[in-house]
């Protein structure tokens, strides 16, 4: 007989999706902002010390942190802390920021 009602493979199945649920959840994407934008800002300096940024790049792609840090200060700033829309636009954001980030990494420049 089953127990609790459940079969092998249906446990399984469960098994299975809620662990993906949790690796999903654990992603950058799905984290907190500032958790985010800690990642952005590793990244940025694996990098660097890497070689796969060159100064310049790695400038640029800090500067573009900061403009998304002081763009999130400001909305919290303006009271009653991030709404979703402005969550939306700073993950917006960041999802420009990762693309900028893999694209200079990835790029044939050394440093």
């Amino acid at each position: 007989m089953r127990a609790e009602g459940l079969g092998r493979n249906t446990m399984k199945t469960i098994i299975i999706a809620g662990m993906t649920v949790a690796a999903l959840l654990a992603t950058p994407a799905f984290a907190g902002i500032n958790a985010r934008q800690a990642h952005q800002q590793h990244r940025i300096l694996q990098g660097a010390h890497s070689g796969e940024l060159t100064r310049r790049e790695a400038g640029r792609l800090e500067r573009q942190q900061v403009r998304i840090g002081r763009r999130e200060a400001r909305m919290r700033a303006s009271g009653g802390g991030l709404s979703p829309a402005e969550r939306a636009r700073l993950h917006s954001s960041q999802d420009r920021a990762s693309i900028n980030i893999y694209g200079k990494k990835h790029n044939d420049r050394v440093r």
